[in-house]
């Protein structure tokens, strides 16, 4: 069993056909619990996403008991090619992997496996429904989320998988240590592994019926936060939608969708991971990272909402949604950034970096995604921040030079005498003004 992001024992289709279980295969059979840690996906990662991923392979191993996983590093199609040798199998399991590496990866390591008279089997996949699975009347692609969703639920999903009644693991190669992963300092990340995300879906489904309500809020405890253990499939998305009520808890199951949806954008178009989706927008006048981007992933714009955001990034490696798309805004169209910087500090430090999430929300903030009517909306940071957090709870939490600012105040600093009094820095742009800059921007790209 290669275990990939799928970091967990329940729910899982792949390890119930390895170890002969659940309707897979003729009876019990030997497990070799493998992981390869990728230099190709290692490196490029982020501290935060390494250290996320070392605790929940330790959590993982834990689950398993004894010897715990095998820990591979190296070039998977020499790692996998030598342990399922080694230890004389006939099949390798895993589940599918939709991204652009993965899919390239899978089918050299099929290949490479068959000249071995090894078998390669894709079972499952980290999706509720697999990538391609859901076309429009047309046999095509969906290419807004509205309609995708309607499909996407119309087609629907099978129920969770049994958990395997039990498993004899085996190893016949010793284990590699896993490369230095610490959390950055300042940087606190959640409790890892398959139990901690059951206990947080257990203790959210009490909020489930204010979900609706309490979703844009970052002021609240009102999100599952639960995207870090579906990126490395601590909890399968099928698990979380069989407790949900198909009426009351509709909204829920829309941001589960929205996982899926980017995830069936990339698959078909691959490219998009670093490219324009609509590829006319990369005409669009951007200025270079200098200065103000400086500002803006230091969290110290003078836009309280934005600043708030960029520090809870690297305080948690995490940012509420609502406020990804407010500071992903105020980069592209009130500093005219190009969105591929902001990407890609974002895939340095969330815990929960997913390429194809993050690839295409960042697109759609940007104008140039999937979203029918893009370019201008530009999100206003100040109106943003006192709707959303109006009493300031959420930036005084994050900024501590507005604390003795109360309620909504703290989104306003310039209004009152000590505002600055603590070294908060003033506003480094006039939104109205770069707002109509944006636009202008755009006119010129139509023009």
């Amino acid at each position: 069993m290669w275990f990939r992001r799928d970091l967990r024992l329940r729910d899982n289709p792949a390890l119930l056909a390895a170890a002969g279980q659940g309707g897979f295969g003729d009876g019990p059979s030997a497990v070799v619990p493998l992981f390869v840690i990728d230099p190709a996906l290692w490196k490029p990662s982020g501290e935060v996403r390494r250290a996320y991923l070392a605790a929940s392979l330790a959590a993982l191993g834990s689950r398993i008991g004894g010897d715990g996983l095998l820990l591979r590093r190296g070039d998977p199609l020499e790692q996998v090619v030598a342990v399922a040798r080694a230890a004389k199998a006939d099949v390798v399991y895993v589940a599918a992997d939709f991204g652009p590496y993965g899919r390239a990866r899978d089918d050299l390591v099929d290949s490479a496996l068959a000249e071995h008279g090894i078998r390669l089997e894709r079972v499952g996949s980290p999706y509720a429904v697999a990538p391609g699975r859901v076309r429009n009347g047309s046999n095509e692609p969906y290419k807004v989320y509205s309609p995708f969703f309607r499909a996407w639920r119309e087609h629907g999903w099978r129920a969770p998988a049994p958990s395997p009644r039990s498993v004899r693991w085996e190893y016949p190669l010793t284990s590699h240590d896993i490369p230095t992963s610490a959390v950055p300092d300042g940087t606190e990340l959640p409790t890892a592994g398959e139990e901690a995300a059951m206990r947080r879906w257990r203790k959210f489904q009490d909020s489930l019926d204010d979900y609706a309500e309490a979703r844009d809020r970052p002021d609240l405890d009102g999100t599952s936060q639960l995207s870090h253990a579906l990126k490395w499939g601590e909890v399968h998305p099928r698990t979380l939608l069989a407790d949900l009520d198909p009426e009351r808890h509709e909204v829920y199951a829309k941001e589960l969708a929205w996982r899926e949806f980017y995830a069936d954008v990339l698959f078909h178009r691959p490219e998009t991971a670093r490219e324009y989706l609509r590829a006319e927008y990369a005409r669009m006048r951007y200025v270079a990272p200098a200065e103000d981007f400086d500002a803006w992933r230091s969290g110290r714009t003078g836009f309280p909402f934005v600043d708030a955001g960029m520090r809870q990034l690297r305080a948690e490696g995490w940012v509420h949604n609502r406020v990804r798309m407010v500071v992903a805004s105020f980069l592209v169209k009130d500093l005219h950034v190009e969105w591929q910087h902001g990407a890609r500090h974002f895939m340095q430090w969330l815990r929960d970096g997913d390429l194809a999430s993050n690839q295409h929300g960042w697109q759609w903030v940007a104008g140039c995604g999937t979203d029918a009517a893009p370019y201008f909306r530009v999100f206003n940071p100040m109106t943003q921040g006192l709707k959303f957090d109006p009493s300031g709870d959420y930036v005084r939490r994050y900024v501590p030079e507005l604390r003795h600012l109360d309620g909504k105040a703290a989104h306003s600093p310039w209004e009152f005498l000590d505002g600055y009094t603590h070294g908060y820095p003033e506003r480094i742009v006039d939104h109205a003004e770069e707002r109509v800059e944006a636009l202008a921007r755009l006119a010129e790209l139509k023009a």
